[in-house]
């Protein structure tokens, strides 16, 4: 094993949706693209599993919607809840203005095949698996490229354009000493499975109460669960014990009584730190980071995925031109963040509310909850529920396919 060194137009450090997707439409319309996923596949358990109503619309927009309907999931045409005593409903899907009127749940890593999949059709498209970037490499303050170790050795990479889409422990922007801004969040995640029967309610649902809540999402033969606790709360769960926790779930879930002793061991529940925050600059000459790399979302409302694949599409959209000419200039990486932070604040803050005005207080009280005002709202003026519907499902300047496909 020794050094390579090869050249790119566009090197993309990370496979989740937002590198997948980047690379899919970079080499879709003619480009040289290499897309860097450090693992040696895609299947990491506990990841965002819900394709929006926009994200399928740019799969219509791209002529794959039938194909990727095929693909093993579920439909989700409403988002039920339950507050304490109370049943509610919080967003109706089946009004927007989308071919697919619902939430798609499919396994992430179903998703992110069948866009490595299409993205090979292309001659440009360079899928390394196994393959993780570790530095980048700057010339006259500019960013020219980046180092990685790969299973054959040491690769350096020149590209004309370093996108960074590794997540919120983005190697990219920590390399590139972007400043991040920590917007906070109460709340972490644990996550675990328990599986599904045919009798079992097949609705998307979360569940809040005093001082719990859980989310359940309907993955087929099982449920993948959320159970919320409060930040920093791990080690209080675990010190309560196995049993009290197992209690705990079933006293949100009746129907688990009897398959909650699946959770055999805390190996089975998966800890996910929640953090939200953002770059306040996106961008060097040469590199932008875009996805959780540029702003880490809340699991509220399950939007991260969808805004990850906006940010491609709008990345995509406007230097797709200027890379094949070689003239990406700081002004159209900027364009780029000024496009899409607006959207992206947006959803930060209605996120930021929800955790602190309902999540938070839940979490903390011994007093079980009721519905607040504006849901009791959406149960007496069920119009109200395409409101919710519309920014979880489509949000705020969605993207919309401009590139073309190369001849």
């Amino acid at each position: 094993m020794g050094n390579t060194s090869i050249k790119t137009t566009c090197c993309i450090v990370g496979g989740g949706p937002a590198g997948m997707m980047l690379g899919f439409l970079l080499a879709r319309a003619g480009l040289a693209v290499t897309v860097l996923e450090k693992h040696a596949d895609f299947l990491r358990d506990f990841r965002g599993d819900v394709v929006h109503p926009s994200t399928l619309e740019l799969i219509h927009e791209l002529g794959l919607i039938d194909e990727f309907l095929k693909l093993p999931h579920e439909k989700l045409d409403h988002l039920t809840g339950r507050i304490g005593a109370e049943n509610v409903t919080i967003a109706d899907f089946s009004h927007l203005p989308t071919r697919c009127k619902f939430l798609a749940l499919m396994p992430q890593w179903d998703f992110l095949n069948f866009l490595a999949s299409n993205g090979k059709r292309y001659p440009g498209f360079d899928l390394r698996m196994r393959t993780e970037a570790t530095d980048l490499i700057e010339e006259d303050g500019r960013i020219v490229g980046l180092r990685a170790k790969s299973p054959e050795g040491e690769l350096e990479i020149r590209a004309e354009l370093v996108v960074g889409c590794d997540g919120r422990h983005s190697t990219v922007r920590k390399r590139a000493g972007l400043q991040v801004e920590d917007i906070g969040a109460p709340i972490d995640v644990l996550w675990f499975r328990i599986s599904r029967r045919p009798d079992d309610a097949t609705d998307m649902f979360g569940h809040i109460e005093a001082g719990k809540m859980m989310v359940m999402l309907d993955r087929g033969d099982y449920w993948q669960c959320a159970y919320v606790i409060p930040k920093g709360g791990i080690d209080r769960v675990k010190a309560n014990g196995l049993p009290a926790f197992r209690d705990a779930v079933v006293e949100m879930t009746s129907f688990f009584r009897n398959r909650i002793d699946e959770i055999k061991d805390w190996d089975d529940v998966k800890l996910l730190t929640v953090a939200v925050d953002r770059l306040t600059c996106w961008h060097r000459p040469g590199l932008i980071c875009i996805g959780d790399a540029a702003h880490a979302m809340s699991p509220v409302g399950g939007v991260g995925i969808n805004l990850a694949v906006q940010d491609a599409v709008a990345v995509a959209n406007t230097l797709a031109g200027p890379l094949k000419a070689g003239q990406v200039t700081s002004d159209l990486l900027d364009a780029v963040q000024q496009r899409r932070d607006f959207p992206m604040r947006a959803i930060q803050r209605i996120q930021v509310v929800v955790q602190n005005m309902l999540l938070a207080p839940a979490l903390s009280s011994a007093q079980r909850p009721t519905p607040p005002f504006p849901v009791k709202l959406m149960q007496w003026f069920p119009a109200l529920r395409r409101i919710p519907a519309r920014v979880i499902g489509i949000g705020f300047r969605p993207e919309h396919i401009r590139t073309p496909e190369a001849a």
